[in-house]
């Protein structure tokens, strides 16, 4: 069997912090090889890529360190203003220097519309949503599946998620088109998506077979869009697809990642670990873009006053005890108290440890659950 070492110890450094190693790091992802067969047997799917467990202790002791920084703030620079009325005093928002100031591309934008939580009866589904500024939803590519090197032209605010977007425009057709931008990426890079399978160009330079290390310089770049049979075990990647052709469903928030635990051929699946914990099955042809999802600042955003909320479509949320006892069944009675019911929901349903799943529509994609309640703390949830 091809052995390959693989040490990707750049791929864990989140935000700016190591965002300049991210590239020098995953050029090493490939180190040695051991008893390789003759390279006209090699072919993408045979490549297996053993993990160090050593490293991915160590992976895991950086990124704890790192997101530990992250919570207390100590990495990001924030804007606060002289505190001239009430509002000012406590806004702190980070400062993005980079990102564009003018106006999104028309092109790639649609109006949209605005229902206040209702649905086509005009009834409330979704409480305390209602206001807020007119937006224009920005239409982001998740496909990924234009092959070709790909330049960003810049980075760019997207109102209707936490994470910033880029514009991006394909070299071979000169098309345009959005996608999540990668935490440290600025205009001028070039990224490409590897999904179509190894371009013409590369294989030439390959001398028609498939080089390890040459392939792996080449695709394990920031930003780079594969299939998860191409990435190493341990990667960090974002913005990662269920199955084949499918587009990106996992991971596409500020500041978000998965992990690439395992593969599995034979099943032709691989394991992600998510954010919050979860091991998950996804296809093992399946597109992860590397790197993490931008704004990791996003966290450390105060609004300052309800008035910015409302600017943001939310409504106040009303707390059942302040109710009357029509509206909730925590309302009415003297003084703040609800007769020593149980918490339940507005609609009477229990909200604190009831199971509300009775084994119907069980996910059989998922292979082992989030950590809550005490082995979540244990975790450092």
């Amino acid at each position: 069997m091809f052995r390959l070492a693989s040490s990707i110890a750049g791929l864990t450094g989140l935000g700016r912090l190591t965002g300049l190693q991210a590239q020098s790091s995953l050029v090493r992802c490939l180190a040695t090889t051991v008893d390789a067969p003759p390279a006209e047997s090699i072919n993408v799917q045979t490549i297996k890529i053993v993990p160090d467990t050593t490293d991915l202790t160590e992976l895991e002791r950086q990124d704890r360190i790192i997101q530990e920084k992250r919570n207390n703030g100590k990495l990001i620079k924030m804007r606060k203003y002289k505190p001239v009325s009430p509002g000012i005093r406590w806004y702190r928002a980070p400062i993005f220097e980079h990102l564009w100031k003018g106006k999104p591309y028309r092109p790639l934008t649609t109006p949209k519309k605005q229902n206040g939580g209702r649905n086509h009866s005009g009834k409330i589904t979704v409480r305390h949503r209602g206001g807020g500024h007119k937006r224009r939803v920005r239409i982001l590519d998740f496909q990924r599946s234009e092959p070709g090197p790909a330049e960003i032209l810049r980075i760019e605010y997207d109102p209707n998620r936490t994470s910033h977007v880029a514009l991006i425009k394909h070299k071979n057709s000169g098309n345009i088109s959005y996608i999540l931008a990668p935490d440290g990426s600025r205009s001028g890079d070039i990224i490409e998506s590897f999904r179509a399978g190894i371009p013409k160009e590369l294989m030439e330079e390959m001398g028609g077979k498939i080089d390890p290390a040459i392939l792996s310089t080449r695709t394990c770049q920031k930003g780079n869009c594969l299939p998860i049979d191409m990435i190493p075990i341990g990667a960090i990647v974002h913005s990662i697809g269920a199955s084949k052709i499918g587009p990106a469903k996992f991971c596409r928030a500020a500041g978000s990642y998965g992990r690439v635990m395992q593969k599995l051929p034979d099943k032709k699946r691989a394991i992600i670990k998510l954010k919050s914990g979860e091991l998950r099955y996804v296809a093992l042809d399946s597109c992860a873009t590397l790197g993490v999802v931008s704004n990791v600042e996003h966290r450390h955003l105060k609004l300052g006053k309800a008035g910015r909320s409302r600017w943001r479509g939310w409504r106040p949320t009303v707390r059942g005890l302040a109710m009357n006892k029509c509206d909730h069944p925590h309302g009415g009675g003297r003084g703040k108290k609800k007769s020593h019911k149980l918490t339940v929901s507005p609609w009477g349903q229990l909200a604190k440890g009831y199971k509300t799943r009775r084994g119907k529509n069980i996910n059989t994609m998922k292979v082992k659950d989030r950590p809550r309640g005490k082995e979540k703390r244990r975790a450092g949830g």
